[in-house]
């Protein structure tokens, strides 16, 4: 068997963008995914790039969870940075939109805590303007009456999950990358010289282990012997029938999880992690549906009486922090975990460029010092 450098677990985006910035720094590296590549979260999300910390564990987890969640700020920044270039860098389009994100709050419990956030926004580096009424008023023209204060940052955007990993790998196998599809990994073992694992087609092995399987994550990770607090979760995404141009930035609500932003074709991407059902895989639940529309129609009026031509369901991976699990397992060496909950699609760019410096020996652009297991 020959023995590849680096041996990358999971297609998606965190996984390609890995392979793509280590094949960059000349190491023989190896890509194994079960299915096929971008099926799962990264996919099937809906493209948003945040950067500001979420509002609905802010709510629920308190001012202290905001400030210990800040330290992933940086990533978010130093990420979003690297997305202004990847369309140059990687030869391709991405839909990259980058108009700034706006949070939006209707009471005043929820505006006093929208205020509590922003300050711990802004100590850890983020610049975040606060638009009071009149400035909701000029600047977000289709937002309802009822909402009485903003949050915008400048830096958030989105982009095509469709396109952004594909494009990964296709100039990571440019580079030399070595592509396993439909290639189940099975077992871990540990050796002298690094790592045989043992997939559904062949036997392969590798100096260095990336788990970058996501939803899936747990599970290779015991097969190393490692033990990872990563939960799988089903949630839901909805687009719409096109519509006259009207929403600019990324928009969210707190007083019900929406995510909305709207294409440059026209049609409303809807999400925000409303839950969806489970037999045996993740499909669309409609009451979720119909509520995530509901709140929709109730925060941008425009879109009274909308059709929804799309519903889809996908496995996400989240963390009862929030906060991702990056870096080389303690208990095992060479063995690295390329894990981001939630905001994955984000952070994948500098955090995976990291993971990949890290897992050759290299000091990373980006500090992961306090994310590891």
């Amino acid at each position: 068997m020959p023995q590849y450098d680096l041996a990358i677990i999971g297609g998606g985006l965190a996984g390609a963008a890995t392979a793509y910035y280590a094949c960059k720094r000349g190491a023989s590296v190896l890509l194994l995914e079960r299915r096929d590549l971008n099926l799962g979260a990264s996919g099937s999300n809906a493209g948003s790039i945040h950067a500001q910390i979420p509002f609905d564990p802010f709510s629920n987890l308190g001012p202290e969870w905001a400030r210990r969640y800040a330290a992933t700020l940086p990533l978010f920044q130093a990420s979003i940075r690297q997305w202004g270039g990847l369309e140059d860098e990687l030869q391709g389009h991405l839909g990259l939109s980058a108009k700034g994100g706006l949070m939006v709050a209707a009471t005043e419990g929820d505006c006093a805590a929208l205020r509590a956030k922003v300050e711990i926004e802004r100590a850890a580096g983020l610049d975040v303007d606060l638009w009071d009424k009149d400035a909701l008023d000029r600047k977000a023209p289709f937002l309802a009456s009822g909402m009485k204060l903003g949050a915008f940052c400048g830096i958030e955007g989105k982009a095509d999950p469709f396109a952004v990993a594909p494009l990964y790998a296709k100039r990571a196998i440019a580079l030399g990358l070595d592509l396993r599809r439909n290639a189940d990994v099975v077992a871990i073992s540990a050796g002298q010289d690094g790592f045989t694992l043992k997939a559904s087609q062949a036997d392969f092995t590798a100096r260095r282990v990336v788990n970058a399987a996501g939803a899936d994550a747990a599970r290779v990770a015991a097969m190393a012997g490692i033990h990872v607090e990563i939960e799988a979760h089903a949630i839901q995404v909805s687009v719409t029938e096109k519509r006259p141009q009207t929403l600019p930035y990324l928009l969210y609500f707190t007083g019900e999880k929406l995510t909305l932003k709207q294409s440059a074709e026209g049609g409303f991407l809807i999400g925000g992690g409303w839950p969806a059902r489970l037999k045996g895989y993740p499909v669309v639940d409609q009451r979720s549906m119909i509520r995530n529309l509901s709140i929709a129609q109730e925060v941008v009026p425009a879109l009274h009486g909308v059709d929804i031509v799309r519903s889809w369901a996908a496995m996400v991976n989240g963390t009862a922090d929030w906060r991702p699990i990056l870096g080389e397992a303690p208990e095992v060496p060479g063995f690295y975990l390329n894990l981001f909950p939630w905001m994955g699609f984000t952070a994948a760019p500098a955090v995976s460029e990291a993971i990949a410096a890290l897992a050759l020996g290299e000091t990373p652009a980006v500090d992961l010092r306090g994310f590891g297991l």
